[in-house]
């Protein structure tokens, strides 16, 4: 399971910068076309587990980042972005929203001074208009629908309806969807929609060299005006995350070492995106490859094994599980078996945070 990450933002905002940071990328940051890149997701438990079990290959999880280039306020009347991409983006499982913070006279500010709270308030407002046009459009739809319909048909199309009617409402009062109390049925009625609003949104204020010693305190008090279910702030500077990326290990740790940076951008805010996707990563050793995967908080044996391959889904026997932390306490796989840690497991089992798992199929 690849998770799929869509970069949006006000011109001159700094997205590219972001994006080549997480990717380790050297897009041309002056470029306004789309970009997509991919990243690997930084999981320490899986070189211990490496070190451990000897495999011939290790293979982390990965992140899909989507740049779309374009203005954030492109997409509130669906101009200046492109079908396909624009497409990508609703796909995309959480949006980062990058917001100007730093200062730089050669790239003067769109809206002409820097204000991070106006910015996160106009992506607000353009994210809103995107879904509402979506809603708008499918309104006139059902109206439309409704005079000839069947009346099975005629039932599910006033249960749409009604559902819509009540987003439109709670966007109109600048409500995310993500907010709205969505219910497991009405969130099967809205699948197909992939409004923008529902999706997790990390907001990375992007700030300048000069403010890394007070980033931390921006960061809090960001989170305190707009930290919610679903939505988080982070403070990174993106121009030295970027040239990071370009140095050795050594020389950017040293680098770190000068700035008081403790962590890679991309660590964070991918650690900060599973939080608010409600991710967990398990383990599987299979034919000396040794690789993680990421999947939601709650799924089960059977679910998580498709995840590898639609035959291990359709052929589940059972699944033989160990936890990342007692295989630590074992040593061995064979000490954890002799001592009894390894576990036999039904489809119905919830897989846990940091589980090593081998599924048992027959096809």
């Amino acid at each position: 399971m690849t998770i799929e990450i869509g970069i949006v933002g006000l011109a001159q905002s700094g997205k590219t910068t972001i994006f080549n940071a997480l990717t380790r990328g050297k897009t041309d940051t002056r470029s306004l076309a789309p970009h997509i890149g991919i990243a690997k997701v930084p999981e320490p438990r899986l070189q211990v587990l490496a070190d451990m079990l000897h495999p011939k290959k290790v293979v982390p999880a990965e992140v899909s980042y989507i740049d779309i280039g374009a203005s954030v306020k492109d997409l509130g009347g669906g101009k200046g972005v492109g079908g396909q991409i624009l497409n990508q983006l609703s796909n995309a499982d959480a949006l980062i929203d990058v917001v100007r913070s730093f200062a730089d006279e050669t790239v003067p500010h769109i809206e002409g001074s820097l204000d991070v709270d106006r910015d996160i308030a106009t992506a607000n407002l353009e994210l809103t208009l995107h879904d509402l046009g979506i809603i708008s459009r499918r309104l006139e739809k059902i109206e439309e629908s409704l005079k000839g319909a069947k009346p099975a048909e005629r039932q599910c199309l006033q249960s749409e309806q009604k559902l819509l009617a009540r987003l439109k409402v709670g966007l109109e009062k600048e409500l995310p969807i993500r907010e709205m109390g969505i219910s497991p049925d009405e969130a099967k009625l809205m699948a197909n929609y992939q409004f923008l609003t529902t999706k997790p949104r990390l907001i990375v204020v992007n700030i300048g060299e000069e403010q890394i010693a007070e980033a931390e305190a921006m960061q809090d008090e960001l989170n305190a005006r707009y930290a919610r279910a679903g939505s988080k702030v982070i403070t990174l500077c993106g121009e030295l995350e970027m040239e990071l990326t370009q140095l050795d290990d050594e020389a950017a740790k040293a680098f770190r070492a000068e700035y008081c940076l403790p962590e890679l951008g991309l660590e964070h805010v991918v650690q900060l995106s599973y939080e608010l996707l409600g991710l967990i990563s398990f383990f599987t050793t299979v034919s000396d490859e040794m690789k993680a995967w990421s999947i939601p908080r709650g799924t089960p044996a059977l679910k998580a094994s498709g995840k590898i391959h639609s035959d291990i889904e359709r052929g589940f026997i059972r699944a033989e599980v160990i936890s990342y932390d007692d295989l630590m306490k074992c040593g061995t796989m064979a000490e954890a078996h002799k001592k009894g840690f390894l576990r036999l497991e039904g489809k119905g089992y919830t897989i846990q945070d940091g589980d090593v798992i081998t599924f048992l199929f027959n096809v």
